[in-house]
C-alpha cells in the first residue's frame, strides 16, 4: 500500500510540474511585439519604461497593479476603451492601443505589468 501511495503522490507532483510549466509558458511575454505595437500605437510619446512623461511609467503601472489578480484585464481595458485621463489638469481621452488582435493586447498588458 505504501509504494502505490508513493507512485500516486509522484504522479501527482509531475502532474503539478507540468501544469505550472505550462501556467509560465501562458504567461509569458513576447517582448518583441509588444514592443512594436507601442512603437506602432505611439505609446512612447506619453509613456516610457521608468521615467514618467505625461502618462505613468510602465513601471509605476506595474507596481500598481502587483499581485491584483485583475490587474492584466483592468489594463486591457484601459489600452483598448479609450478612457478619460488627465494630463497637467486637462481631461482627455487615452489614446487606444492600434491592435484589434486579443492576443496581442494582453500580450503588451503583461509586458507593462512585467517591467
Amino acid at each position: 500500500m505504501a509504494r502505490t501511495q508513493f507512485r500516486f503522490i509522484q504522479a501527482m507532483l509531475g502532474v503539478g510540474v507540468a501544469f505550472a510549466a505550462l501556467t509560465v509558458q501562458a504567461q509569458a511575454v513576447d517582448v518583441a511585439a509588444a514592443e512594436q505595437l507601442l512603437e506602432t500605437s505611439k505609446c512612447g510619446k506619453c509613456h516610457s519604461v521608468d521615467k514618467q512623461k505625461d502618462g505613468p511609467a510602465y513601471k509605476k503601472t506595474a507596481a500598481k497593479y502587483k499581485g491584483k489578480a485583475d490587474g492584466e484585464a483592468k489594463l486591457v481595458t484601459h489600452l483598448t476603451t479609450s478612457p478619460m485621463v488627465e494630463i497637467d489638469g486637462v481631461k482627455e481621452e487615452h489614446t487606444k492601443v492600434k491592435s484589434k488582435d486579443e492576443a496581442a493586447i494582453k500580450n503588451l498588458a503583461r509586458y507593462i505589468l512585467s517591467r
